[in-house]
């Protein structure tokens, strides 16, 4: 971890590197959320797919973190963070090229969008790792909360504007060449990284030449062993899973149910992930005036019945409006969670594990995706989408159950690094922990 006693006065953004790893997530985020509406555009406008088709892209998209999560945290302990992530961007870059050099000449195919889908979903979930366990070494300790605050404004911001240029491009070039900026974005992001100075620490001799399933052993050990970190997984495993069914079947809902077309549909996401932005700037504010643990659980106990607005969703403008209100509360309040289980993640983990915990946990927490992808799909495909989005809002009721039913309710703050032995003790028990000190990373969303 970067040294924890050097200060940065003015703040985060006063680190020249800290500068260009932001800049490198904004053009990343940018792109992947201008190909959040074009790529299941490609597929409902252009190639014609039916409902369960469109969920088996969104499975595709996932399907990485259930194949290569494990490893992917122990084989990125191993390496040296900041080439791994140059080299996933570079890789993402090209796959999305393929989609536009195949469609120029008519060779474009469903089966194309599943393995590109799949490619860039293995890519992003090993610059995904290497990214949470490459910031302590950009920052000091004391400044990841803020640093980190910065990443998620950046995300949070991406997730307002991409949708909004997404449906506008697909409007004016089609939805097949509209992924080109998102291949720009990621070729940018890796320029962004490859100019960043600090010398990286090299990987502990142990991680560098272990046994892997041995290592994969240690992080899953490390979060089953621990009590907050098990609820966590469950938590935003069961968020993430309904977040998948909605994935699968927005884009089909506000096309043929609600009659949005390319720029409306990319409007509607915009004005939903506004709620993420209000989230990323208020998470702070919140968890020093109420706590991290509470923060945790009432972020998504109040936020979660917004989302019974999906499925009242009708035809014409209301119907956008209620779509895209649900989507902005619950998204709000997605982020207020991420920001606070985050931090507690990554401010509580050994430097050597930071890779082999954050690959479990996605493992864990991601591994859902596909699986809620395809039922999703299934669900649309059988009894429509409405009936989809309304399990779908059942599920986001159901994602404060684990933490009403853990130490964590009765806590107001989180253990911090040396607390970690209260973290099973029983409720109610007096807790110690400077909340100031943890990090954040925009990754794990209990709600899109």
């Amino acid at each position: 971890m970067s040294d924890t006693s050097r200060a940065t006065p003015g703040g985060p953004l006063r680190l020249r590197d800290f500068r260009l790893l932001l800049a490198g997530a904004a053009t990343g985020q940018l792109g992947a959320q201008v190909t959040l509406v074009a790529l299941p555009l490609v597929a409902v406008l252009e190639l014609d797919a039916p409902a369960f088709q469109v969920g088996l892209l969104t499975a595709a998209e996932t399907a990485a973190f259930l194949l290569v999560g494990l490893p992917a945290g122990a084989l990125t302990d191993r390496m040296r963070k900041r080439p791994l992530m140059i080299r996933a961007d570079l890789l993402r870059a090209v796959a999305m090229a393929s989609i536009p050099a195949a469609a120029l000449v008519g060779a474009l195919t469903m089966v194309q969008l599943y393995v590109v889908a799949l490619v860039t979903g293995v890519a992003t979930v090993f610059f995904d790792v290497a990214h949470q366990s490459y910031l302590p070494q950009i920052l000091p300790r004391d400044q990841l909360v803020a640093g980190n605050g910065a990443l998620e404004t950046v995300r949070s911001t991406a997730h307002v504007t991409g949708p909004g240029i997404g449906g506008g491009l697909v409007q004016l070039v089609g939805a097949q060449f509209a992924v080109i900026v998102d291949a720009v974005g990621y070729l940018l992001s890796a320029l962004f990284l490859q100019r960043v100075r600090r010398t990286e620490e090299a990987p502990e001799p142990a991680a560098a030449g272990g046994s892997l399933r041995k290592e994969i052993g240690e992080g899953v050990r490390f979060v089953f062993g621990h009590p907050l970190l098990r609820v966590i997984a469950l938590t935003t495993g069961l968020a993430n899973f309904c977040t998948a069914v909605l994935m699968a079947t927005q884009t089909v809902h506000l096309v043929r149910v609600v009659g949005l077309q390319a720029g409306g549909l990319g409007l509607v996401l915009s004005a939903s992930a506004v709620g993420g932005l209000l989230g990323a700037v208020c998470a702070g504010r919140l968890a020093a005036g109420l706590g991290q643990a509470r923060v945790m659980l009432l972020s998504v106990l109040v936020t979660g019945p917004f989302a019974l607005l999906w499925p009242l969703s009708g035809h014409g403008l209301l119907g956008a409006v209620l779509f895209a209100a649900g989507s902005a509360v619950v998204s709000f309040g997605a982020v207020v969670y991420n920001v606070a289980q985050v931090s507690f993640r990554q401010g509580m983990c050994p430097p050597r594990l930071l890779g082999r915990m954050n690959a479990t946990l996605r493992f864990l927490m991601w591994g859902t995706l596909p699986l809620g992808a395809l039922l999703g799909g299934a669900l649309a495909q059988s009894y429509g989408s409405r009936t989809a989005l309304v399990w779908c809002a059942v599920g986001i009721l159901a994602v404060p159950l684990p933490l009403l039913f853990s130490p964590l309710r009765r806590m107001r703050d989180l253990p911090g690094p040396h607390d970690d032995a209260d973290a099973g003790a029983e409720p109610g028990a007096p807790r110690t922990t400077d909340t100031d000190t943890d990090t954040v990373d925009g990754d794990e969303r209990p709600a899109p």
